[in-house]
């Protein structure tokens, strides 16, 4: 009895602390944001009305580093991103980032947006300044933008994450997925949300292939396992993973789907396929088959119908349709590129890794 009693505290302390810092880094996210606001505000200011240029910024961030000795995150480079910060959303806060939530957002702002307000500045300042700067230099419209901030916050994105979905475009790719889900899914709701949780392309830059293992799928969903946590982030927070060959037995005879994962959201399996080259019609008949087995075989009671995405190399969006006809599951196709695979305007600059080892051993001899 005494050892339940002091886990029950141990437990209940831990989450005392987690919560409490985690508050704590909040406010503390919300105080720094408010400083970086007004210090771009001032910088601003001076460069519009006293003319100030990139060495008066410069002399600034190190004279300041002279007055605060130790002094962190005001380098020439910060101080320029400050000064954006401010500029980029100076039309939508009134003052201070941390004043009362009513009063601190310009109506303007809720007047285009059917956004929460309060809804908006606890996402804004959850964010951190990093992530801000990123969303700032690679996005324009202000939509977009919120759309960035929102999703950072709803699914726990790392800086990393969202450069990832930021390079890949994912608000302007948010529904492009090819997919036959109008004819398969008939509730309008989860229809909408399939086309919320899948992508058009997917960007796996935490993969490296060797030219020799770019068209073994095997090599890359091993990968993919290797780095499940990854995948996932960029997959999307509402996924959870089940395993890799999962085996499904029809008529005595072994089938295997190359990843199986759960969808929250959805309240389905979703199965993924990989290959390695172009889409071909043949392999929408395939993953119909695994689906039919899963909702057979696997799927729960209260469980929606699975959904099966193939991921593919390439794939001409006209072909895709064809194929789509007369399938009754919920299937989309995307494409992916890992990190090895160069624009190809780059392909011919820079030799191949057998060129480079070869450069080395000689230099090396």
């Amino acid at each position: 009895m005494i050892i339940d009693n002091y886990i029950k505290i141990l437990k209940n302390l831990k989450q005392q602390i987690i919560k409490s810092r985690y508050e704590v880094a909040k406010v503390a996210n919300k105080e720094l944001l408010n400083l970086y606001f007004n210090v771009g505000k001032i910088i601003s200011k001076k460069v519009a009305t006293e003319k100030w240029g990139n060495q008066t910024i410069k002399r600034l961030s190190d004279d300041l580093q002279i007055e605060l000795s130790g002094l962190r995150g005001f380098s020439y480079s910060n101080l320029k991103n400050m000064r954006a910060f401010y500029e980029e959303w100076n039309l939508y806060f009134i003052d201070e980032i941390t004043e009362n939530n009513k009063k601190s957002i310009s109506q303007s702002l809720t007047d285009q947006l059917d956004i929460d307000i309060n809804l908006l500045v606890d996402c804004f300042t959850k964010l951190s300044f990093t992530a801000h700067c990123e969303i700032i230099a690679k996005t324009k419209k202000i939509n977009e933008r919120l759309f960035y901030i929102k999703k950072s916050t709803d699914e726990f994105w790392t800086v990393r994450v969202l450069k990832q979905h930021l390079k890949n475009k994912l608000f302007e790719k948010q529904g492009m997925l090819p997919n036959n889900f109008n004819q398969t899914i008939s509730d309008t709701q989860q229809r909408q949300k399939s086309l919320q949780n899948f992508n058009d392309h997917y960007l796996l830059d935490f993969i490296s292939l060797t030219d020799e293992e770019q068209d073994n799928e095997r090599v890359l969903e091993n990968e993919i396992v290797q780095n499940i946590k990854k995948f996932i982030s960029t997959l999307g927070a509402d996924f959870a993973f089940i395993g890799n060959q999962y085996r499904i037995i029809v008529d005595d005879t072994e089938y295997f789907v190359d990843l199986l994962f759960y969808n929250r959201n959805l309240q389905a399996l979703v199965a993924i396929e990989l290959k390695t080259g172009k889409f071909k019609p043949e392999y929408l008949g395939k993953m119909n088959f695994y689906l039919s087995a899963l909702d057979e075989y696997i799927k729960q009671e209260h469980e929606n119908p699975s959904i099966g995405i193939i991921l593919c190399k390439e794939k001409k969006n006209k072909t895709v349709e064809f194929a789509f006809r007369d399938f009754n599951k919920a299937m989309g196709v995307a494409t992916f590129n890992t990190s090895s695979q160069l624009p190809k305007k780059y392909k011919n600059i820079l030799p191949d890794a057998k060129t480079l080892i070869k450069l080395l051993d000689e230099n090396y001899d």
